[in-house]
């Protein structure tokens, strides 16, 4: 059911077509008397292939009764014999007959990155199925071939849609309305320009945002307007912190963005926990190496809250209180330590347990702090002690003292002396005689706090259960953890991920096959990293930005935060830790974003304090342009949108941290309409640009912070410039710029060697890369599954961290203040959306890809059709709720209404609804975002060290604050109810 439900009511005019819909009705048109050839071979022809043409019947003949009789299914006595022409067979016979195959996959963030073959007759895309040519790395775990799930497998239907935009459209209406004008292309790109040379001449280039998310999913799309952006000197937007898939917990304890092993490698553990990640419905291309484990003879534990899709495929299911992960975590870390069943040659060379830290300050004890440490660090500030086994003060090899930025290989973490594990003793230091303890000791101490009796009513889980699980992952070779995304909404995120972490590392299950913590939560990571990095940011001056922190500021919100959250983000922006744009001006005053670009994703839809952002920051917004093939909710809030190409119609490429392989798109069919591709639309902005500044005679403006100047009458002339080789026009096409990728990346082209992958490589089969570039922590090994951290726990490189290790202690003086510098269970917020007795709960759903396919009709189909929310049958009898009823979740916010459905599988008290409904599938004006405020936690605005953050500093995806979606509170009451 859709909020607005006249999507077919269209004002033909030919200048000024106008569609009162939802989804921008069927067409959005084009001219009458003028039919695009490609409009008659597409769309004419679905609209010929009707169930009357099916049976083979029509015109008077189509009648209800002939239409259901039985005449057309007599059975065949002797089909080998004898077989009557049927023609309404006919259809069936022709699946399987094609006029050409191209390869392609869908570019929807879900880290699958399957390939697929795309058949196509008469010009249509007549179906799609799973290409089986991976080729076989390592015959002892099961075939990679095939991958694909529900999703892919009806991408046809998005091609012709309904809700295809397939001209340029120009709000008339209010934004939401849904009321639009058909104008040209040049229209279009002209009104753009326009304004953007207005706001870059103006000195406000910065407030010129484009938000895109994940590039590993379409790198070429991704950079098609980065690329323009940073030429204009615009801010780009992170997204990964955003949508909450960030676990801070790895860099703040492993110093890297998240790195995992491929699914493949699955397969190789002993044992594996599944901790909030839905392997079966979030993972399914990747699920079959969860499934045949247990056939290997792999233990399978579940850790979800609920009976989930997962659990009931392991072998053992634990479930914890909503955002007890933390407090079950560090019990299990309690019964590994507490028996003495860690591994100490690990802790001692891998982590920073026996580093020493000072009990007057917190602090890590530094050579500098100790007159009688004769240190040649550079930084002696930042070489840290241990005792060794004679007692004697030793630096710690590999810390930041004595590396040269985050990450320096020519130093090592190897130690030439046994240090001690467990330690206390008194140091005279400049400040006097100082009492001194090891990391270990201050941990054994923060754990003893969770003994079983505390983390059973802290969590709900049995005392037995959760210590001899913890006893079974210490105890076996290879043990390896699964999390999702389940952990990663809550406030206290940064906890739970560190807590989790915490029993890989004192069990040493690090850096070898079938061991880790494998973290698949968005396709945050790109193996072919230059190329794409140098094709999406030219100038090599980025102006990123995190866009939970911007969201917060623009949309209000600080004006409305608690005064110590508040007070440590001003501190945070004021101190240079995360910027902030539009930045501050001379005169201390700080203009309001102008423009925003989003293209390949739903920001409006995913917003949290979706509230916020429609009445605060969204009004500041002059203008909003969305590059889209399909009308989602962001599109419907948008000025112009543009129709871009549809996965099956472009060139890109495709990859994931699920597999070491590469693959592309290529296109099987033209653009639908007027669409054109991504790296097509911002190229001939970039051109008329170009042409406007020229007109205007537009002099380079200064850049305020970088050294450079923005000159927008080459702009488009420096868009399809090759700047590694300075050959102009070298990429004015999309596949061109696949090439680039692939040409410039270690990945697909390494140094010393003639091997190579090429673009013409990938569409003849997927590749498997060739090696690892420097931002993995292992290298693609002949055979093996790509497993991380061989690089420090094999090589002994310094972890890129402070300590050169494993951290769990962080002396950052804001962690101190709060009582995080260990890992900790800490309570979260507890009347976040108001005093309600309800948590509110919005996971990854089976059939769709956060907004993707939520409004495809056969995904409806098999399930009820419309938003839905799962109640626990005792919450829903309370309130006087059946299934089926008609229902509002509400809190201090908003209401929502929706149909209830009840869950016996879920924990009561959880008010549980399937995240991504468009907000025009919902009757009334808002939806399933619009009852989740914004907040951030402070420990995730810091750099660290304070002034020169080498260790944690603020670089879009890698670290910044993120978006939260759980410790929100609701209820529920029967639509016409009272409150409940």
């Amino acid at each position: 059911m859709t909020r607005n439900d006249s999507r077919d009511r269209t004002t033909d005019a030919s200048t000024d077509e106008r569609t009162d819909g939802g989804a921008g009705g069927p067409d959005v048109g084009d001219p009458p008397g003028n039919p695009s050839s490609a409009r008659l071979s597409r769309r004419g022809f679905l609209e010929g292939v009707g169930l009357a043409s099916i049976l083979g019947i029509g015109g008077a003949s189509a009648t209800g009764e002939t239409l259901f009789s039985m005449d057309g299914l007599r059975p065949v006595d002797d089909p080998i014999g004898e077989y009557p022409y049927r023609e309404w067979e006919d259809l069936y016979r022709e699946e399987w007959d094609w006029d050409s195959v191209a390869r392609s996959t869908h570019s929807v963030n879900c880290t699958g990155s399957c390939s697929w073959n795309v058949y196509v007759k008469n010009g249509q895309v007549w179906r799609e199925e799973q290409a089986g040519d991976y080729p076989r790395f390592d015959e002892s775990v099961p075939d990679p071939n095939p991958r694909g799930c529900q999703k892919g497998a009806c991408y046809t239907d998005y091609v012709n849609a309904d809700e295809r935009i397939k001209h340029p459209l120009k709000r008339v209406g209010e934004r939401g309305e849904g009321k639009w004008q058909r104008i040209s292309w040049d229209e279009a790109l002209t009104e753009i320009a326009e304004h953007v040379v207005g706001e870059v001449q103006a000195g406000r280039y910065d407030a010129i945002s484009g938000f895109t998310p994940i590039p590993a999913m379409s790198p070429v799309s991704f950079a098609s307007g980065s690329r323009l952006i940073n030429l204009l000197g615009g801010v780009s937007h992170s997204f990964y912190d955003w949508y909450s898939d960030l676990p801070p917990g790895q860099p703040i304890t492993w110093g890297t963005q998240t790195d995992n092993a491929e699914s493949a490698d699955w397969y190789n553990a002993d044992y594996i926990i599944a901790w909030g990640s839905n392997i079966n419905v979030t993972r399914i291309p990747d699920a079959k190496y969860f499934l045949e484990a247990g056939y290997n003879g792999t233990k399978r534990v579940g850790v979800f809250t609920d009976y989930s899709q997962t659990a009931i495929h392991t072998d053992e299911w634990l479930s914890p209180e909503p955002g007890a992960d933390t407090a079950l975590a560090l019990g299990m870390a309690q019964t590994i330590v507490s028996e003495d069943l860690y591994d100490e040659a690990h802790l001692k060379e891998q982590t920073d347990m026996p580093l020493l830290v000072r009990q007057d300050t917190g602090k890590f004890l530094r050579a500098s702090d100790v007159p009688s440490v004769d240190t040649d660090a550079d930084r002696p500030e930042w070489m840290l002690l241990m005792l060794d086994s004679e007692g004697s003060l030793r630096e710690a090899p590999g810390s930041l003292g004595e590396r040269d930025g985050q990450k320096d290989y020519s130093k090592s973490i190897e130690l030439d002396f046994d240090p001690r594990l467990g330690a206390e003793t008194t140091v005279q230091t400049t400040d006097g005689s100082v009492e001194v303890r090891t990391v270990w000791n201050e941990l054994r101490d923060e754990l003893s706090r969770y003994d079983p009796e505390t983390v059973h009513e802290m969590t709900g889980v049995g005392r037995e259960t959760y210590q001899r699980v913890a006893r079974e992952f210490a105890e076996v070779d290879r043990a390896k953890i699964i999390q999702g995304k389940g952990v990663n909404d809550w406030y206290h995120n940064d906890l739970g991920n560190r807590a989790i972490q915490l029993l890989v590392t004192l069990t040493g299950n690090l850096g070898r096959q079938g061991t880790g913590l494998d973290h698949y939560v968005g396709q945050e990571k790109i193996w072919t990293h230059h190329g794409w990095q140098t094709l999406s940011f030219p100038t090599g001056k980025v102006r990123g930005v995190p866009t939970t922190l911007w969201t917060y500021y623009h949309a209000g919100i600080l004006d409305n935060t608690d005064p110590d959250t508040a007070a440590k983000i001003r501190e945070s922006i004021d101190r240079g830790w995360m910027p902030v744009y539009p930045a501050e001006r001379e005169d201390g005053s700080r203009p309001d974003p102008s423009t925003m670009f989003v293209w390949r994703g739903n920001y409006f839809n995913q917003a949290k304090g979706n509230v916020a952002v429609e009445e605060e920051l969204w009004p500041k917004l002059d203008l909003v342009v969305d590059i889209n093939f399909r009308m989602d909710s962001t599109a419907m809030y948008s000025d112009i949108v543009l129709p871009t190409a549809s996965h099956y119609e472009k060139h890109d490429l495709s990859m994931t941290d699920m597999h070491s392989y590469v693959h592309p798109f290529t296109p099987a069919v033209e653009p639908l309409g007027e669409s054109k591709t991504d790296w097509q639309i911002f190229r001939e902005l970039a051109a008329k640009i170009q042409e406007v500044a020229t007109d205007r005679d537009v002099e380079p403006i200064p850049d305020r912070q970088f050294d450079r100047e923005i000159d927008l009458r080459s702009i488009h002339d420096d868009y399809v410039r090759d700047w590694a080789s300075d050959e102009r026009g070298a990429l004015a096409e999309d596949r061109a710029a696949c090439e680039y990728i692939l040409d410039h990346s270690e990945e697909s082209n390494p140094e010393g060697t003639d091997e190579r992958i090429t673009f013409a490589d990938t569409v003849e089969q997927p590749r498997r890369l060739l090696e690892a570039g420097d931002h993995w922590t292992s290298d693609i090994e002949e055979g093996e599954a790509y497993m991380p951290w061989k690089d420090f726990v094999q090589e002994k490189n310094p972890w890129p961290t402070v300590t050169g290790r494993q951290q769990y202690y962080v002396d950052h003086d804001w962690f101190l203040e709060l009582g995080e510098q260990l890992p900790t269970h800490k309570e979260g917020p507890t009347k976040t959306g108001g005093d309600y007795p309800m948590e509110y709960n919005t996971p990854h759903g089976r059939w769709s890809i956060h907004s993707t396919w939520r409004d495809n009709e056969k995904l409806l189909r098999l399930q009820r059709g419309e938003p839905v929310v799962y109640l626990h049958p005792e919450d829903a009898a309370e309130r006087g709720i059946e299934d089926g009823d008609a229902v509002e979740v509400f809190n201090d916010l908003a209401e929502v209404e929706l149909q209830a459905k009840l869950y016996p599988s879920s924990q009561r008290g959880t008010a549980r609804m399937y995240f991504a409904w468009e907000r025009f599938q919902f009757p009334t004006d808002s939806h399933f975002n619009s009852l989740v405020p914004m907040y951030m936690k402070p420990t995730q605005l810091v750099q660290y060290p304070e002034d020169t953050g080498e260790h944690l500093y603020f670089f879009p995806n890698y670290w910044g604050p993120t978006g939260v979606n759980s410790d929100v509170r609701v209820d529920v009451r029967k639509k016409g109810g009272d409150g409940g």
